[in-house]
Parts: C-alpha cells; sequence; structure tokens
C-alpha cells in the first residue's frame, strides 16, 4: 500500500498530494495576509518567517515527491484521449507552478545575500544573491506565479469532481483511499 500501482496510489503519493495541497493554500493565504501588515504589527517579522521556512520545507518535499513520482508506476489515467492529454499537461503545469513559486520565493529572500533560516532548524545558504532588482523581479514572479497555481488546483479539483461525480471514474477515490483503488 505504500507504492503506485498501475491502478491506484500508494501511501507515499497521497500523503505528498494531500500535504502539499494544504501547504500550498496555506502559504498562499498566509503570503496575501502578511503582505498587508504594518511595521509595528506583532506579525510583521513572524509571518515572514513562517511563511520562508513552511514554503523551504514544501521546496524539499516536492524534490522528493518528484524523486517519488519518477521511480513508480503512475496510475493510468482515466477519460477521453483529451481528458488523458489535458490531465497530463496540467499535471506538468502544476508542478512548474511549484517550483517556479517556490524558488521565486527563495529568490526574494535570499537577494540581500543571507540564508534563509528554517525554524531555527538550519540554514539553507544563498546561493544566488545580488542579482540586479533581485527581489523586485523574483517578487513579480512569485505572486504571479502563486496566482496561476492557486487558479489551476482549483481548476484541477473541478476536474477531479467532474471525474468523480459527472463519469463515475475513480479517480478522486483513488487519491483518497489507496485500498478502495487497488481492488480493481
Amino acid at each position: 500500500m505504500w507504492r503506485n500501482t498501475r491502478s491506484g496510489w500508494g501511501l507515499v503519493s497521497i500523503f505528498l498530494h494531500w500535504l502539499s495541497a494544504l501547504v500550498i493554500v496555506g502559504l498562499f493565504v498566509l503570503g496575501w495576509w502578511m503582505t498587508g501588515l504594518g511595521y509595528f504589527d506583532a506579525w510583521y517579522n513572524l509571518a515572514p518567517w513562517w511563511h520562508r521556512s513552511i514554503g523551504m520545507l514544501l521546496l524539499f518535499a516536492t524534490l522528493l515527491r518528484l524523486c517519488w513520482r519518477f521511480i513508480q508506476p503512475t496510475p493510468a489515467a482515466q477519460g477521453s484521449r483529451l481528458e488523458r492529454i489535458a490531465a497530463h499537461l496540467g499535471h506538468t503545469a502544476l508542478y512548474v507552478l511549484m517550483l517556479l513559486v517556490m524558488v521565486s520565493g527563495y529568490l526574494i529572500s535570499t537577494a540581500r545575500g543571507r540564508g534563509i533560516s528554517v525554524f531555527d532548524w538550519f540554514e539553507v545558504p544563498a546561493l544566488i544573491s545580488h542579482l540586479p532588482n533581485q527581489a523586485s523581479i523574483a517578487g513579480e514572479v512569485h505572486w504571479y506565479s502563486a496566482l496561476a497555481l492557486m487558479l489551476l488546483a482549483a481548476g484541477h479539483a473541478l476536474a477531479a469532481f467532474k471525474h468523480h461525480y459527472l463519469d463515475r471514474h475513480d479517480t478522486l477515490t483513488r487519491m483518497l483511499n489507496p485500498a478502495r483503488s487497488r481492488r480493481r
């Protein structure tokens, strides 16, 4: 049940999928909220610290997720040929946008040459810094790619509901319960 099969997702893939979904939505809400904080607000420094720390942990989890995906079989997509192509392109775009959001966030945080402290447990070094307008450009990329990620994730969820309720496929069930998807 830990590993994927051609008929269903394993527990590792399911856990990383739902953990990523919750964290991404949470980081988007936190990021949006913290941009409106005033200098004298108690959360002015704390909210970005949480945002950066969780974002870096999500980046590591996403890299782990991609490695796991490359070494595990992918369950067969359901639907028409067009739907299967759209699903493949949509999943690819989700991964690209996730990485773009996280790398641009890293570039914002390291623009002045300082690493990122992750909950004071360890520091991620500033490998790229002091580029012209690095923080500003990365900030624009971060914001717009995060918006695009939220829109695409909403479309992803709507497609899952469409497959589940209208088409009566087990697409959503496979991502919720690995035991049910292996009975096929």
